[in-house]
């Protein structure tokens, strides 16, 4: 087996803020064979994982070893009349699965379409859009251990899913890597999802099927969300935070239009966006690095901005958001 390694290798062509910086050493792999070669032979050096390189900001030369997923495949490993089980490579875009399901007439991922990233940063954030998150199609997971290179499975109870939240970003953070996933999708008829106000609103008069439904969807985050092609992001930034009812009933006091929606018993769940909009962030611009005009939820590159620039920027939102509502925004997106 060969594995290319490469040195001094930039990192622009693989975030999707368009940051360019260095990584001391790169390697990308194609098989559990590659990936467990490769951890046997770095013992001592930091390790970054990527994948689509799109929930990450990074904001100096990484000295350490990059190691891209690039592996590729998507499988029906079981069927009946009702459902399938559909097993996906960590490598393959997120997009394009979802495409590859609305092809395939199997339910489920459609209001997720659109959601930048690979499959195999799905679990460990338990990407969410729309009124559906990953963990209810979400069967297991398949990943290496680090320091064992060892083959793990892990079922859906094991994960502990939570908002945009998994085991991968807290006890087991920097443990594993996923390498494929598996999905439980419906077939026809679907069980479709059109809770969410803005997607009901568009679909209004118009036949509804997971094909529309992800057509829709396409729209919205579209008339919402740049290009990260056309200008540098990570699409959210922040969390929408969950407060207590008490807390929630004070605001409202204050801001009688604050919109909010229920969460857990006695929590609340506030649009980030609304509070960063209300500190008048939406459109801000400090030289190259900016909020978004049409969704204050985004930090955007404009061309030449530092990870260091985008991160002061997301710290002076933070600090302000804190100062004006006493609320913590927490960050989305993986500072390195």
């Amino acid at each position: 087996m060969v594995l290319n390694f490469q040195k001094d290798t930039s990192l622009l062509p693989y975030n999707t803020f368009g940051i360019d910086v260095e990584s001391k050493h790169f390697v990308g792999v194609k098989s559990i064979d590659e990936l467990q070669a490769v951890l046997n032979q770095n013992k001592q050096e930091k390790l970054l994982v990527l994948g689509g390189g799109s929930n990450l900001l990074l904001t100096k030369d990484f000295e350490g070893l990059t190691l891209r997923i690039q592996n590729r495949g998507i499988e029906i490993v079981e069927q009946d009349d009702r459902k399938a089980r559909v097993k996906v490579a960590a490598g393959e875009n997120w997009h394009d699965f979802v495409l590859w399901c609305l092809e395939n007439d199997l339910g489920g991922v459609e209001n997720l379409a659109l959601i930048p990233g690979n499959v195999g940063a799905a679990p460990i954030q338990n990407i969410g859009a729309y009124g559906v998150e990953l963990r209810e199609v979400f069967e297991s997971c398949e990943a290496i251990s680090i320091d064992t290179g060892k083959v793990k499975i892990f079922k859906k109870d094991e994960c502990d899913f939570g908002y945009r939240n998994s085991i991968f970003k807290n006890t087991l953070k920097g443990k594993y890597i996923i390498f494929s996933v598996q999905f439980n999708l419906n077939k026809p008829p679907h069980a479709l999802n059109i809770s969410y106000k803005g997607l009901s609103e568009n679909l209004e008069g118009k036949i509804l099927n997971i094909q529309s439904i992800a057509q829709a969807v396409i729209e919205i985050r579209s008339s919402k969300l740049p290009d990260p092609k056309k200008i540098g992001n990570c699409g959210s930034f922040f969390k929408n935070p969950v407060i207590t009812l008490i807390k929630f009933n004070d605001l409202k006091q204050q801001y009688p239009d604050i919109p909010h929606y229920p969460d857990q018993v006695d929590k609340i769940k506030i649009p980030a966006a609304w509070l960063i909009d209300t500190l008048g962030y939406k459109g801000y611009r400090n030289h190259e690095a900016g909020v978004h005009p049409n969704q204050a939820l985004v930090l955007v590159n404009y061309g030449n901005a530092t990870g260091a620039d985008i991160k002061k920027l997301a710290q002076q939102i933070r600090n302000k958001v804190k100062e004006k509502f006493a609320i913590n925004l927490e960050f989305e997106v993986n500072i390195i």
